[in-house]
């Protein structure tokens, strides 16, 4: 009987090593996506640096589920371009373009006003009660990039959740079944 015990606990110890270098495993890779989304935050100076366009507001030019890489610098904002703002008070940041820019001469800031391509009118109705010009703090990036229909994914699995919680739940079980 002391062959058998010694091989029940040789599994049971081969098990747990097996589930702790899962574990290890997909600790790693949720570390690894953490450090490379806090590497681009730094590298483009944008809170956001990748967002996925969820209404048509931007088309013709960005359609929903298009996803905008964007970057903020120290250059001026002009009317024209194409940035992602938050609006005190929501959650959801947009994406719309500057249509007309205020530069204050005692300060140097600048209040931005912002349309969609799609919309008729401009943003205020968007902004926060009372607020008629938007300033750079709202300002998370500027769209210097994108890849059309990619941000499809995010866009189902944010109005379908059921589909989330399948795909995670296939992923953790193919962590777990994988022999490696």
């Amino acid at each position: 009987m002391g062959w058998i015990g010694e091989a029940v606990d040789s599994v049971e110890s081969l098990r747990i090593r097996q589930f702790l270098s899962q574990a290890v495993s997909l600790g790693m890779i949720v570390t690894s996506a953490l450090i490379i989304w806090k590497g681009l935050m730094c590298v483009t100076g944008s809170e956001s640096p990748v967002v996925v366009v969820l209404t048509g507001s931007m088309e013709p030019g960005f359609k929903r589920g298009d996803i905008l890489f964007l970057h903020m610098s120290k250059d001026p904002i002009r009317a024209g371009e194409i940035v992602v703002f938050n609006v005190d008070g929501r959650e959801i940041p947009i994406v719309h373009r500057v249509i007309k820019v205020h530069e204050r001469q005692d300060t140097e800031d600048v209040d931005v006003l912002t349309k969609g391509d799609n919309n008729t009118g401009d943003d205020r109705p968007l902004y926060a009660h009372g607020q008629l010009w938007l300033q750079r703090h709202h300002i998370m990036g500027r769209a210097v990039g994108f890849l059309p229909y990619v941000g499809w994914v995010t866009i189902i699995m944010t109005e379908k959740p059921i589909i989330k919680y399948l795909l995670i739940g296939a992923l953790g079980l193919l962590v777990i079944t994988s022999k490696e």
